[in-house]
């Protein structure tokens, strides 16, 4: 699942590729993947893109006061395309779920991998109409995220596991199951610590593991294509999809609980004091 190092660098690269030209023509091949049906897909055309924006995990493209959002849910992703095919799409064909041509025929097609459609788009002339962003907590790397904002959602998150409240949207938007992974491992924290359970100083190092994981990836993807980034996000994983491997910092094996429909990675010796985390596959703590 692309998460927010990965659609920010997503958001950078379309920004320099769109902005200022005009979008022709949108292509919808999955019908399920749009959202919503006022203004219609051909609001947008002949519309020149004033910017490229993200809020969390959604991308945002802003033309002339006309959004195209979009959210590549687990199995979506962009492709780039320097001169795209006359061809028409199929609608209900393949992977494809649309197609945005810019007046110069090049553009970008939305892919959607697996039997499940959760790859969303929506039109709208006001972002926060679209419910997943209304309902966003604070952008992790924002100037205005502070450690006192972390520990403020901490506290409130009470009892609830340190894994669930990196991973929840509602709370600190933008980071999901693999960089909620990696932050715990460079801080130090067993995933299923209690949130308001940390110390004053553990508080500290979570706040700047957040910060620096996030800013890494994204310094990692600077300049890729699009096509680049997920082999980029897999190759900068230390502990995230690596069970059995050895731990970089200290070459513990990396250990892996599973859920009904996820599963995390940490290492023992880094995390919790050596200790195995019971296998709770059919949990329902963790979502």
């Amino acid at each position: 699942m692309p998460e927010m190092p990965e659609v920010e660098s997503l958001v950078r690269f379309l920004d320099v590729r769109l902005r200022e030209r005009v979008i022709a023509q949108v292509e919808l091949a999955a019908f399920s993947a749009l959202k919503t049906y006022d203004p219609p897909l051909a609001a947008l055309y002949g519309l020149s893109v004033d910017s490229v924006s993200r809020h969390g995990k959604f991308i945002d493209i802003d033309a002339q006061g006309v959004h195209v959002i979009f959210h590549l849910a687990r199995a979506g992703w962009l492709r780039w395309r320097d001169e795209l095919t006359d061809k028409p799409l199929r609608p209900g064909k393949g992977p494809m779920a649309l197609r945005v041509r810019l007046d110069d025929d090049s553009g970008f097609d939305l892919t959607e991998a697996g039997t499940q459609r959760k790859l969303a788009v929506y039109v709208t002339t006001d972002p926060q109409a679209v419910p997943g962003i209304a309902t966003l907590g604070p952008d992790p790397l924002a100037e205005d995220f502070t450690s006192e904002t972390l520990a403020g959602l901490l506290t409130e998150a009470g009892r609830a596991q340190l894994k669930g409240v990196l991973k929840d949207q509602r709370v600190i938007a933008g980071i999901g199951n693999a960089y909620s992974d990696e932050i715990l491992h460079a801080a130090k924290l067993s995933p299923f610590r209690a949130a308001n359970s940390l110390t004053e100083d553990e508080q500290g190092v979570l706040f700047a593991a957040i910060k620096s994981e996030l800013a890494d990836a994204i310094k990692r993807s600077e300049g890729l294509a699009a096509k680049d980034l997920k082999s980029e996000k897999k190759s900068g994983m230390r502990v995230h999809g690596r069970t059995g491997e050895k731990c970089p910092v200290c070459g513990d094996t990396i250990a892996e609980v599973s859920f009904a429909d996820s599963s995390l990675q940490y290492c023992p010796t880094c995390q919790t004091g050596g200790k195995k985390l019971a296998d709770r596959r059919l949990s329902r703590l963790l979502k």
